[in-house]
């Protein structure tokens, strides 16, 4: 028992770009993120996450289409709801698709997507992945009123914010993990897939593993931190290891 882990390859081309960010899309550039991709699913992964950002600070449309074409597990494509990224989406069909919150001025993804106040804006978008045959992850906050959103929508997955739990110590990180926990219910409860991620690493995870019918976390930071001293291939077993129970 336990849960599937899907690695997140964004910051192998965070490092790309400190360098390469000119000519990202060029064939002479390294790290390369697909080699990395493999690496994570030799290590275990049973899914690879990438997101595709409207500034491009990282992974760029070259490598989410050459992420789809290399890989054997599947394709988890992050995006914000902005037509050009949605268009290009629908271009590279991958299997799923999370949708995300997304701010040119924060450093990485902070809090969960509002799907109460853009519920009329996120409709359009579900239906035409739904109709490409691509399913929908919401990223949300572990509240009541998101997850209630998320049903109307139609949403066969949410990824619930494990954020707040991440940067939580003490009895503040048991209140948090107890939100997550009844998040988990309510949205099993409705016949939504469980998921969850942000801010995991190899010592704060485990606990996550007690949320109700808990299926796959999608985790990159720390694995690609810990890849620095033991390569993506053993870092993401590593990570593989700590979510069996």
């Amino acid at each position: 028992m336990g849960a599937l882990l899907g690695v997140n390859i964004d910051h192998v081309a965070t490092v790309r770009q400190a360098r390469y960010a000119r000519n990202a899309g060029s064939i002479n550039v390294e790290p390369d993120p697909v080699e990395a991709a493999l690496a994570a699913e030799r290590g275990g992964a049973v899914g690879i996450t990438a997101h595709l950002r409207q500034d491009r600070r990282h992974v760029v449309d070259r490598d989410i289409f050459r992420l789809k074409e290399a890989i054997g597990t599947k394709l988890n494509l992050e995006m914000g709801n902005a037509p050009e990224i949605v268009a290009i989406a629908l271009k590279v069909l991958p299997a799923d698709v999370c949708l995300v919150p997304e701010s040119r001025e924060e450093v990485t993804t902070e809090g969960g997507l509002d799907c109460v106040k853009y519920h009329s804006a996120l409709e359009p978008t579900l239906k035409a992945m739904r109709d490409a045959g691509i399913r929908v992850s919401l990223f949300i906050d572990p509240e009541s009123d998101q997850i209630a959103a998320a049903a109307s929508l139609g949403a066969p997955v949410v990824e619930l914010h494990t954020g707040a739990y991440a940067e939580a110590a003490g009895a503040a990180r048991e209140a948090e993990l107890a939100r997550l926990i009844e998040a988990a219910r309510q949205a099993a409860d409705t016949g939504i897939q469980v998921n969850a991620g942000h801010g995991l690493n190899y010592t704060n995870v485990q606990p996550i593993l007690t949320l109700p019918k808990l299926v796959e976390l999608n985790i990159g930071h720390s694995i690609v931190s810990r890849s620095l001293f033991v390569g993506l291939e053993q870092a993401t077993r590593e990570m593989v290891e700590c979510l069996r129970f």
